[in-house]
């Protein structure tokens, strides 16, 4: 895996200085090795035959690329092509959204059972926007999350702030929160499944508005996430668990990003949308 170093521009190039930083000392060993992992949230854009022609294009670039994880979550129309497409590559695919329930009344809902059915592996569990948007509690993630783990899904759990609770200084606490809550009741379960579980950092307030997070910003928001999650599913969970950075990642920032130690992959939107440019994030 690429040297993980830091990027002392980055705040300069992109004017990050503004936000305000974490006043945290926190450390934590993270020398086990995790697989990076760098996923592709179309959100709510491509027809089916543009993700198709996404797919036919993108693979040939990432042909046998095995230092990284690579899967890309379309929308829920798009799945059985999307997977279809990527058949038999190194590339995996998921949903963006899962409901808790095995099966029922729920209209506009996909089952996990659904999803595994199509040959679907990952999915979103709690991204910002369903917070936001269609009023996701902690108590629904953690709903998601046990039932993703049920059926063998590797889910991948959004946490972060807002800009207020940021410039507040309640980074820390809103943090905390969202972890306790989403992963109540994992404790106790098989290793093996706890390590399937990966969490997304994104701090909602760099997404899509031109603000960025210093590399050694995102690091000290994944250092409180790691200790957290040490100190509610033990040093050991903690140290393998995947922490993905979710704040407007592009190919000219992946690098100092993912570089830090702290920093386990990228959950990527909109730069995720063409080829070339996702090709240049997973090639960071």
């Amino acid at each position: 895996m690429t040297l993980r170093g830091t990027c002392s521009s980055c705040a300069q190039r992109h004017g990050a200085q503004r936000i305000r930083p974490l006043k945290s000392d926190m450390r934590f060993d993270t020398s086990m090795s995790r697989k990076a992992l760098i996923a592709a949230n179309w959100k709510m854009y491509k027809t089916p035959a543009e993700a198709k022609a996404f797919v036919d294009a993108f693979l040939p670039l990432v042909a046998g690329h095995t230092r990284d994880e690579i899967a890309l979550f379309p929308s829920p129309v798009l799945l059985p092509t999307v997977v279809e497409a990527a058949r038999g590559s190194n590339v995996a695919v998921g949903a963006q959204n899962i409901h808790f329930a095995e099966e029922g009344a729920f209209t506009g809902e996909t089952s996990a059972n659904q999803l595994t059915a199509i040959g679907g592996t990952h999915t979103l569990i709690g991204h910002s926007e369903r917070r936001q948007y269609f009023a996701e509690t902690d108590e629904i993630v953690n709903k998601k999350l046990h039932t993703a783990i049920k059926h063998g899904l590797v889910p991948v759990v959004c946490i972060g702030e807002v800009l207020a609770e940021r410039e507040g200084g309640l980074t820390e606490s809103v943090l905390k929160t969202q972890i306790n809550g989403g992963f109540a009741g994992i404790k106790g379960l098989a290793a093996e499944v706890i390590s399937s579980i990966v969490i997304a950092y994104e701090p909602v307030w760099a997404i899509g508005t031109g603000k960025t997070a210093t590399p050694e910003m995102a690091a000290d928001a994944h250092r409180i996430i790691r200790a957290e999650v040490a100190s509610l599913l033990g040093a050991d969970v903690a140290a393998n668990m995947r922490i993905l950075y979710g704040g407007s990642v592009k190919p000219d920032n992946a690098t100092a990003l993912i570089g830090q130690e702290e920093i386990d992959g990228a959950l990527v939107g909109g730069a995720s949308l063409k080829p070339d440019s996702f090709t240049g994030i997973v090639k960071y």
